[in-house]
């Protein structure tokens, strides 16, 4: 008989069959030859049910665990308290504790618990300051009505580049063909070019869409401003004397000479955190616009301005509300 036949493990209705022969007064010789199966097998399963009066398998069989009740608490400890300690750390306390254990193990271990290796997200750098005036700004409009917010004209602008990172980061594809033309994404150096674009929207819907030659200045931010934002106002419905003007604070934004613009206009303006992009609804409909951009071949700047004016427009007005 090979190893692999006695090396398998026997199914518990198998270990049942030769424990009733047993009982039938079968010796291990005969239920050996009957059941093809070593005499040594049979003699232990039998002595098992003797012993313990069961067949099944017991509890606590197989090699040992290396890494104890203790020393779990010890990692879990150590992974919540500083997340990004790596494995080979967590290695080298346990060898401390007299624990030989791989790498893999511990990364094994972590996942069982529930703690999983993940890239970590990329948020702003906020101070102690920042954090305060964030929840001054949620404490300040928490109680606001949805009728405030749908009065609220939102701003902000962004560059597109003109063969820009692909948003789709999957293909599905053969083994060897990943330089086939359809399983690649053209890139250029530098991005072949891009444009900034700043645009306003509201629950109701988009507005304008305008295109930023040059960087911005405050100069060019505030003509903008007068010859774009109150004709959206009309165009997006929102009520006269009580709506509300939301932008963050870039340096053009709060500028003297951009603050004194504002000041002889009367707006109310949405007092905004600094280091705040991700409180902007707007960052939602940037990302919905890069990728529509993005699925048009744009061969030129031309090219990507009017697509970007198109797929603007295209964004339904239940998506604005929603945000």
């Amino acid at each position: 008989m090979d190893n692999r036949k006695r090396r398998r493990e026997l199914s518990e209705d198998l270990r049942t069959k030769i424990v009733e022969k047993y009982q039938q007064s079968q010796g291990y010789k005969s239920i050996s030859r009957d059941l093809d199966l070593p005499v040594s097998t049979v003699r232990n399963i039998i002595k098992k049910f003797a012993t313990h009066g069961t067949v099944a398998n017991l509890s606590g069989r197989g090699r040992k665990r290396k890494i104890d009740e203790r020393l779990q608490r010890r990692i879990v400890r150590m992974v919540d308290k500083q997340p990004q300690t790596r494995s080979k750390e967590i290695q080298a306390v346990l060898q401390t504790q007299g624990a030989s254990v791989s790498g893999r193990t511990i990364r094994r271990h972590l996942n069982k618990i529930k703690r999983y290796g993940r890239r970590p997200r990329r948020t702003p750098l906020l101070t102690q300051r920042h954090k305060k005036a964030r929840l001054q700004f949620a404490k300040m409009y928490l109680s606001k009505p949805k009728s405030f917010w749908e009065n609220v004209l939102w701003t902000d602008e962004t560059k597109i580049e003109l063969f820009g990172k692909a948003h789709h980061s999957t293909v599905y594809r053969k083994r060897n063909e990943a330089y086939k033309e359809k399983n690649t994404v053209p890139t250029v150096k530098y991005g072949g070019g891009s444009m900034m674009f700043w645009v306003v929207f509201a629950a109701s819907g988009t507005g304008c869409l305008e295109c930023v030659q040059g960087i911005m200045k405050s100069e060019d931010y505030q003509r903008i401003l007068g010859r774009t934002v109150e004709p959206n106002v009309r165009k997006l419905g929102l009520r006269p004397r009580s709506w509300v003007f939301q932008q963050d604070n870039d340096p053009k934004h709060t500028s003297k000479s951009t603050q004194k613009w504002m000041a002889t206009k009367r707006w109310r303006v949405l007092k905004w955190p600094a280091m705040s992009p991700d409180l902007n609804p707007i960052e939602h409909l940037w990302r919905d616009l890069k990728i529509a951009v993005g699925k048009r071949c744009t061969s030129n700047k031309r090219d990507l301005e009017q697509f970007a004016k198109e797929e603007w427009s295209k964004i339904p007005g239940e998506r604005c509300k929603k945000l």
